[in-house]
């Protein structure tokens, strides 16, 4: 794929909103290049091979233009990671082809959402045309992995409900009840909100799976075994509630990692890697709050976030120990500056 040179307008510098997306894109597109190498180093099925391969150009020549952006706005670049200091490439396998589909599928709706946000903040022309170039390749990524997915029986379905036969209006405040007595039937939106999460938490526990088998600190498995019994515990609660309003769950999909105990990448990129899901999937949470109108799925919601909330907190904790928190542009301390000595 050929590299274009971003066109910066230097009379113009860049916002706020901008630098963090652009920073934010940078450290991901990093962490992607190590994960989706290694994961191509052991692909098999060629049709999974040649989605990863399209994967990983799009992240190197994403990083290639952003260190381009950087360089002529005299910006440091992130140190991110890389393949020399975060990649084992003697690992052995960790995770199936299958999965390695599955994680591209639902890696590529995080970053459609990521795209969307930033170019809606964007308002310098160069950059607004580089998120959109990256929402088109994204969006192009995610159709392709799908239509491989279909093409081998592997995608997972939304449910399905019967079509509606006439447009109807709410009569009664009981369409909002749920938390006692009669509960009204889940609606659409609150179906795709459930389903959404429920896959999510499936990418999120195969990782957390994976990654505490691998990770060489002890405090980091542990974090890991936290976080795999809570996703664990949260696609539990998604399949159940599809399962109380009688529609399938896609819970019964499983794809468990292998039995290797060999770090394919270093606890930093693991460990990021995890929070950056886990801020993804607040995201999901708070926007599945914003979209739901029965009672006892608001109140779900609310719960479940304030148990990742805590979990990405003690994330954060552990990686500032470590030493492996890259800190995140910010805007400039007004008080230490007029307090100078």
């Amino acid at each position: 794929m050929e590299t274009t040179k971003l066109k910066t307008e230097h009379s113009v510098k860049l916002t706020s909103a901008e630098i963090g997306h652009l920073w934010t894109i940078y450290m991901n597109d990093s962490m992607s290049i190590c994960t989706i190498g290694h994961f191509l180093s052991q692909v098999e099925d060629e049709q999974i091979q040649s989605i990863l391969t399209f994967a990983l150009t799009l992240a190197k020549a994403h990083i290639q233009k952003l260190q381009d952006l950087f360089t002529e706005e005299q910006l440091p670049v992130p140190d991110g990671f890389s393949e020399q200091a975060d990649r084992n490439t003697e690992a052995p396998r960790l995770f199936t082809d299958d999965f390695y589909l599955f994680y591209i599928q639902n890696i590529g709706k995080i970053g459609l959402e990521g795209y969307t946000f930033a170019l809606s903040t964007a308002s310098r022309l160069d950059v607004c045309e580089y998120f959109t170039e990256c929402l088109n390749e994204s969006s192009k990524l995610l159709n392709k992995t799908t239509e491989t997915m279909l093409n081998k029986g592997v995608f997972i379905r939304a449910p399905y409900i019967p079509l509606p036969q006439k447009v109807e209006y709410v009569q009664r405040q009981h369409y909002l009840a749920g938390l006692f007595g009669d509960r009204r039937p889940i609606n659409a939106i609150e179906i795709s909100n459930v389903y959404f999460n429920l896959i999510q938490n499936q990418l999120g526990r195969t990782l957390l799976i994976g990654f505490s088998q691998v990770a060489q600190s002890k405090e980091v498995r542990d974090f890991f075994i936290r976080g795999r019994d809570i996703a664990d515990k949260h696609v539990e609660i998604f399949g159940s509630i599809l399962g109380n309003e009688h529609l399938p769950s896609a819970s019964t999909w499983d794809n468990v990692p292998t039995d290797s105990t060999t770090a394919p990448f270093s606890d930093k990129l693991m460990l990021f890697h995890v929070s950056a899901l886990i801020s993804a999937g607040i995201s999901h949470y708070g926007r599945s709050l914003g979209t739901i109108t029965r009672h006892d799925l608001g109140m779900m919601f609310t719960r479940l976030t304030s148990e990742v909330l805590a979990f990405a907190e003690d994330g954060a904790k552990l990686m500032i120990k470590n030493g492996w928190l890259e800190q995140e542009p910010q805007s400039a301390d007004r008080d230490q500056l007029a307090n100078r000595t």
